[in-house]
């Protein structure tokens, strides 16, 4: 007696009208060619949503490294880290859960005179150490070097500065710029300026124009001096292993900062750019979603009109014993059938183009990867000849020349 038993779901006769359905014929051509706007539609909503979110988490990956590894993920004030025991307070925060470095810091506006150019700049002290151990500073030295840096008395005259700023200035390794500091003391004939000239050692890139064109690195003891600050320092900048878990780090280092310690982190300090990446974000988002509700509305046309033009055929199959189940798996894997394989060419035609423009280099970090394809970043070496000239300054109101 023949086995009488019904086939199972998604089984090979199933398939197989399927796949009929798909290659229509010449009075059904009209079917086949929606199925094939709707593949190339699939094809590239999924081309265009691995393309954008690849650029869009790249662009904040880039940025958010970038300025993360240029600033701190935590700056900590503390009335205790400008007293006598700011050595033991460095150290607890050294210790705290997650924390790789923490390092005071002057920081303080300056007008700077070059050759050709007057510009304003961000002047921030900071030890020899410190500023070794920030790799996107002391890594991406550009021309000349740090030797000399922090030598001399009241840490020597040797400064760093952006190469954007360089350019303003017309400036190299070894020239001279004048420094002018607004805040100087008060006198009877009012309040004075404070100005010095300093030796340029070493000049920077880190890619970002706006830090590359304003910021000077100087020594911590001789931006004391310079800006009036005696030993004091305006913050501490704290580094964490993980810049994401930077808010829930801040507890820890209030604790351990003292009381009445302020502790804010990067997110607070750069709260206007990464709301405008969360807004771009969430807009491309959106963007994306009507790409792929687009392709999904194509797919579903051409099934529709598949469904009308099989109803004969659909007809027949129920005569014949087939169930509405039956009917219903046919119709979808015929329609799953152009959204995989839309997905799968899409899929390919992203990693085919990436494989094209994409040249690996395998051990290397995004950073070093940039400075393998900008020319010129190995520099020469120039030594801080006048790293043991005398750091003294003098203030003197009105135009406040140097002594």
């Amino acid at each position: 007696m023949p086995d009488a038993r019904a086939a199972g779901p998604f089984s090979r006769w199933e398939r197989s009208v399927a796949r009929r359905y798909l290659f229509a014929k010449r009075k059904n051509g009209g079917v086949a060619l929606i199925s094939i706007i709707s593949f190339s539609a699939v094809m590239l909503a999924v081309f265009a949503l691995i393309t954008v979110m690849s650029v869009m988490n790249g662009f904040r990956a880039e940025l958010l490294g970038r300025i993360l590894g240029f600033n701190g993920h935590l700056y900590a004030q503390s009335p205790l880290i400008n007293g006598p025991d700011r050595d033991t307070i460095i150290r607890r925060i050294k210790a705290a859960p997650g924390v790789i470095q923490a390092a005071p810091m002057v920081e303080a506006q300056a007008m700077v005179i070059g050759p050709t150019q007057v510009t304003g700049a961000i002047v921030r002290g900071v030890t020899t150490s410190d500023l070794r151990h920030m790799s996107l500073i002391s890594g991406n030295i550009k021309k000349g070097s740090m030797e000399g840096f922090g030598q001399g008395e009241y840490g020597g005259d040797i400064v760093l500065i952006g190469d954007r700023m360089a350019q303003t200035l017309g400036v190299q390794p070894g020239d001279p710029i004048t420094v002018i500091s607004p805040s100087g003391p008060a006198t009877a004939f009012g309040s004075s300026t404070r100005e010095k000239n300093y030796i340029v050692g070493g000049v920077f890139s880190v890619g970002m124009s706006q830090f590359d064109e304003a910021f000077i690195y100087m020594p911590l003891e001789q931006a004391q001096l310079f800006f009036g600050r005696d030993t004091t320092v305006d913050y501490v900048e704290i580094k964490v292993d993980d810049p994401d878990k930077a808010k829930a780090l801040k507890p820890a280092v209030e604790v351990a900062s003292g009381p009445g310690a302020l502790v804010n982190d990067w997110m607070d300090k750069n709260h206007s750019y990464f709301t405008a990446l969360q807004v771009e974000r969430k807009v491309m988002r959106l963007i994306l979603f009507c790409i792929v509700a687009i392709a999904t509305l194509n797919i579903i046309s051409s099934l529709v009109m598949l469904v009308k033009n099989k109803g004969k055929d659909i007809a027949i199959l129920r005569t014949m014993g087939a169930s509405q189940g039956a009917v219903l798996r046919i119709f979808l894997m015929a329609g799953a059938s152009i959204g995989v394989a839309g997905t799968l060419c899409g899929l390919a035609v992203r990693v085919q183009r990436r494989r094209l423009y994409a040249v690996p280099h395998p051990g290397e970090d995004r950073l070093a990867r940039g400075r393998r394809h900008r020319p010129g970043l190995g520099g020469h070496e120039y030594p801080g000849h006048a790293s043991a000239r005398p750091a003294r300054l003098a203030p003197r109101s009105g135009g406040g020349a140097p002594l």
